[in-house]
């Protein structure tokens, strides 16, 4: 599965909400910082052209939506920086957010609970 740039992964939310829609509609989700309709429109192909997107014809207009799921993209995302940034270790992650004070006792008990809960 290839890497988008953050504008792509950008689109691919709005087209995961939207699940089927015109350029027009994906620009409309847009509150700042709209691109052109044009640009879009290319984001949009390149997003076709990487797997990620597909489209229905009606005429010269096209709906677009998603092929790939958004639970896929998250967990390959996920393993990638897991993978880049933490040695592989599920255990520097969750360290990691200890130390940033990014997740609580209570929620690390949480986690344990859970894990015990799967054996």
């Amino acid at each position: 599965m290839e890497k988008l740039t953050n504008k792509e992964e950008e689109i691919m939310h709005i087209l995961w909400k939207l699940e089927k829609a015109f350029i027009k509609d994906i620009l409309a989700e847009y509150n700042d910082n709209k691109p052109h309709y044009n640009t879009l429109s290319t984001m949009v192909r390149n997003l076709e052209d990487k797997g990620y997107v597909s489209h229905e014809a009606f005429g010269k207009t096209h709906r677009y939506f998603p092929i790939v799921k958004k639970e896929n993209y998250r967990k390959n995302f996920i393993n990638t920086a897991i993978d880049n940034y933490f040695n592989s270790s599920y255990k520097n992650v969750v360290s990691f957010f200890a130390k940033e004070e990014k997740i609580s006792v209570e929620e690390l008990k949480d986690i344990i609970r859970l894990i015990e809960e799967q054996k």
